[in-house]
Order: structure tokens, then sequence, then C-alpha cells
């Protein structure tokens, strides 16, 4: 008889021939062989303690790679946990793939092991999902979920893999026949560009313009649009600002920034090119009082629903490398530089200057018990003197994410991991693995609060596993915001003596979490003591957790978004 293989070799197979490198998540019925087949045929298989996070990872990874970041999960209940991550792709439209084992179909509707019609429980999370029904569907599958997720604007697909079709049979000669059958009809949308005439309307905006200003997001930062953006910002001397995950595509630095002016720079500019960015709750809707009531918006987006949605004075539907490209070109032609002497360009440096020196004042103080700006400092200062390829920063956490985005300096593109669209809580060590095994060469260092690092923490052992180069630096506080804020009269009721429900154990010795793994734990409470473990930590480039003990009263109730709580 001819040499047959099973449903779990043939996945792994397809995703191998079909470019597939990486794989995270956590193994189990009925699942566990294709994970082994896979790292049989050469991928990389990063095995998690918690759906949630290796979710959390495959989505960054989607966006650090511009390839799906796969998630491979059990049927059931580990498809539940899954959504976290499959969710959180579809957010922050990054393109990932979710596997999920499924019951035994024979037994659908029965109460079979784990059974959930996971193709509707997937629906509101994906951009397109399929289940294979039977063996010979399987390559078919791959392909149709891998190529919808980085189409378009990118996304979450989801593929179900019934037991039963994964212990189905069939030849080697048949499965090279369908993996090169699907391979030869695999088609792939070509980037979107806007006709020339919109690039003409676009520039001529942008030359009348008083008040200019240059917006971009993490949509550029994924069509890696760094060197047009560059160009562009150089050549016509106009401002720009960074959203939280678009720092780094231009330095921080630049003389041009108006990050530290982006109250004046949003409320006072006349035409504002959005790049990457949708006009969303982080950028006030595109809407006044934050911006002036006449401003006109030039966006671009990969997505004409998204245009639609926004109805700016121009839209400029295509992939953003693309677009900037168009755009510099059009301006090379006939140039404009607005210069360093022009009111609007001097009145935001100015302003930057002015709000960077009150911060540097701020910052220049050894504060001890530690706030938040202290430690901030001499972290931003450790990581600035990595120097290139910079280290990545991932950022979670209610005070101690906001004052990073303040304090915390990115040189390179796409070293910044936070929150993002969602707000997502828990994303941080997920984040962390993910960024380790996307750029190798780089060190990665998390800037977490003792909130954010409880919902992922126990993937430290996942770290030492796989020796990542990753500083956990946990921001301690003894609780969400800061331990006990209520005032005498909230503290009440016959459940008065329960710690509040922003408490945590005071003093928590995260550190030795780590070292539970054989990793390595510092507890630090002192400037010194915190320079000294970034110095070893960031040159021994091995997997540690800083604990850094801060005042229980430095922060402020959710962070800067107390108006919401």
């Amino acid at each position: 008889m001819a040499d047959c293989l099973d449903g779990n070799v043939l996945a792994a197979k397809s995703f191998a021939r079909f470019g597939v490198t990486h794989m995270f998540g956590v193994v189990g019925i009925p699942v566990t062989g294709l994970a082994n087949r896979a790292v049989q045929l050469g991928i990389r298989f990063i095995a998690f303690h918690n759906e949630q996070s290796a979710g959390y990872a495959a989505s960054a990874y989607g966006y650090l790679t511009g390839r799906p970041g796969l998630l491979l999960t059990v049927s059931g209940p580990g498809c539940v946990h899954g959504l976290a991550g499959l969710s959180n792709a579809m957010i922050n439209t990054w393109p990932m793939v979710m596997i999920s084992g499924s019951s035994d179909q024979k037994d659908s509707g029965r109460g079979d092991f784990q059974e959930l019609d996971q193709i509707e429980a997937v629906k509101p999370f994906s951009k397109f999902s399929v289940k294979a029904i039977d063996i010979k569907e399987i390559p078919d599958c791959v392909a149709r979920v891998l190529d919808p997720a980085v189409s378009g604007r990118p996304g979450g697909c989801y593929l179900d893999l019934p037991t039963d079709v994964l212990h189905q049979t069939i030849t080697e000669s048949e499965a090279e026949k369908l993996l090169t059958e699907v391979e030869k009809g695999r088609v792939f949308e070509a980037t979107k560009a806007p006709p020339s005439s919109e690039i003409e309307k676009a520039v001529s905006v942008l030359r009348k313009a008083e008040r200019p200003l240059i917006v971009f997001g993490k949509g550029a930062a994924y069509a890696r649009a760094e060197g047009e953006l560059k160009k562009l910002v150089e050549r016509t001397g106009i401002p720009f600002l960074p959203t939280p995950m678009g720092k780094g595509l231009v330095n921080d630095d630049h003389e041009l920034a108006a990050s530290g002016a982006r109250s004046l720079a949003i409320g006072k500019c006349d035409v504002a090119l959005v790049v990457g960015a949708r006009l969303n709750w982080l950028l006030h809707f595109g809407e006044s009082p934050k911006w002036d009531k006449d401003v006109k918006f030039i966006l671009v987006d990969v997505s004409e629903e998204e245009i639609k949605l926004r109805k700016p004075h121009l839209g400029l539907v295509g992939d953003a490398k693309k677009v900037l490209e168009m755009i510099n070109k059009e301006i090379k032609d006939d140039p404009f530089c607005l210069g360093k002497s022009r009111p609007w360009v001097e009145a935001i440096s100015k302003k930057v200057k002015d709000n960077v020196s009150k911060m540097e004042a701020q910052l220049a103080k050894d504060v001890v018990p530690f706030n938040f700006l202290t430690p901030m400092r001499i972290i931003r200062d450790a990581i600035l003197g990595v120097g290139s390829p910079a280290p990545v920063v991932v950022s979670e956490g209610a005070n101690t994410m906001d004052v990073g985005r303040s304090v915390l300096v990115q040189t390179e593109p796409r070293t910044r991991l936070d929150a993002g669209t969602w707000g997502t809580m828990g994303v941080g060590l997920g984040y962390c693995i993910a960024a380790a095994v996307a750029n190798p060469e780089r060190l990665v260092v998390a800037v977490e609060g003792d909130s954010g690092f409880g919902f992922s923490a126990m993937e430290v052992e996942t770290l030492v596993r796989y020796k990542l180069p990753v500083v956990v630096i946990v921001f301690n506080n003894g609780g969400v915001y800061g331990g006990d804020r209520r005032s005498p009269e909230e503290v009440s009721g016959p459940f008065k003596d329960d710690p509040a429900p922003t408490s945590f154990v005071p003093g928590a010795a995260y550190h030795t979490l780590i070292e539970a793994f054989g990793g390595k734990g510092y507890l630090v409470g002192t400037p010194d003591e915190l320079k000294s473990a970034l110095s070893e930590s960031f040159s021994a480039r091995k997997p540690v957790v800083i604990n850094v003990i801060i005042d229980p009263f430095a922060g402020a109730e959710s962070g800067r978004m107390q108006h919401k709580n």
C-alpha cells in the first residue's frame, strides 16, 4: 500500500508550503499531533499556558511581520479563550489565523467532548471562517484563511479542523497533487492606489494650508511607510504627530515632532493629512472642541469603508506606503516647504520646547519612594543607551502606559506595542514573546503595571523555556491604579474589612515568580538599584523580571481616563 498521511500531517504540510514559519498556541485534544508535525516540518511552535496570551502573541506577530500570526487551540473552551486574540487582531486590523480542533462531525449535536459550533462563535471576530469537512479540503482551506488575513484591510480568519478529519488519511501522491493545485490557484490582491487626480488634489490642499499637520498611526507602521513619511516631513517641513504605536516611524526627537504640543497641533491645524490612523476615540473622532471645526482631513486608508464612515474632505484609498510615494512624487515636481520661521512651525516648536522642559524638570528629580516619573526616566535612558537595533518596548497598564507614552522615546519603527485601539489589558507577555520571535536581533523591554502584568504573568515560564531576551519591568504599586483609593464613607457594608476592589497584596514579590523557573529576578526601590538591574539584564539578554516598588499613591485612578470611570 502506498505511503499514507493523516490530516495532522497534511495541515502542517499546507502551512509550511504556504510560507508559515511560526505558530503560537496551547496543545491538547485533538491538535497535539498537528503541533508536533508542524515542528517536524520546520515551523517554530511556541507553546503557552493560556490561549489568550498565545492569541495576543499571534496578533502582534502579524503586525510586526506583515504575515498572518497563527494561533492553534483545542476545541470548545480553547477556541473561546482564543477569541481574545482573534478579536484583538480584528479591532487593530492585524493579520492573524486561529486554527481550532473541533469535535467529531458524526457526533454533532449530541454533546460530544468540548462540542461547540465554533464557526458561529468566531463570526463577529473574523473576516472569513471555514471548516474542513474532509481531509482533501485541508490544503484549500489553509490557503483560504491565510490569504484574506493579509488582503485589503488585514484582520483575523478562522480554520476549523474536526477530530475525524485530522484522523482521515490519503496517499502522499494525492496530498502532493492537492498542495500543487492549491499553490497554483492562489491569487494575491494587488496593492491599492488612488488615481493620480486625487493625489494632485491632496497635494494642492496641503500646499494651500496655513497650518498643516501630518498624523500617522500603526497602519502606516504596518505598511512599512517610514521612509516615505520621513521624506514627506523633511521635504515639506510639515509638523507631525504619531499615534502611540505610530511612534518611531519618524524619530520622536525629530525637530518637527509635535507630540509635545499635541493639543495645540490638533486644535489649531487647518489641514490634517492622516495616514494609517482612524479618526476614532484615540483621535477624538476628528471633532471639535479638540479639533478646529473647519479642519480639512485628508484620510489615507486601505479601507474604503473607513473613509466612507469618516466623510473626510478628501479620502485616498490605498496602501499607506504607495500613497505617500505618489504624494512625494507629485511634490517633487513642484516643491514647497514651510520653513522654520513659518509662524505655525515656530508656535509648535516653542510649545514643544516649553512642555518638554517642564517635563524634564519633573523627570530630573530623584523621587524615593518612587513615583512613576523617576523610574521611567531611568528606563528611558537605559533603552536609548542600547542604540540600534533599538529594543521593542511593550507597554500596558493605566498610569504606567500613560506615563510611558510621554516619557519613553521611540527612535525606530514598530518598536512600541501597547494596549492599542481596544485598550486591551493582558497583552503584555504575549506581545513580548511575539516581538522576541519576530525580531530576534532586538532586545524586548516590557514596562508593565502590576495589574496588567497579572493577566499573563505565568508566561514568564514561557520566556525562560524558550530563552527569549525579554526584560519585564513591573511597576508595583499594590493594585489597579495603586491600592485603596476609597474615601472613608465608601468603606462600609458587611464586607468593609475586605481589601478594596483595586487592591493587591502590598509589596508582592513578583521578581520571585521568574526565579521559580530558573530566570533572574530583581527587587528595586532606589535609582541605583534600578540602574544596576537594567544594566545587568540588558547586557545578559536573558529572561528577567524587575520588580519596581512604586509609592501606592503616586498614580491617578483610571490613568488619564477618569471621565470614563
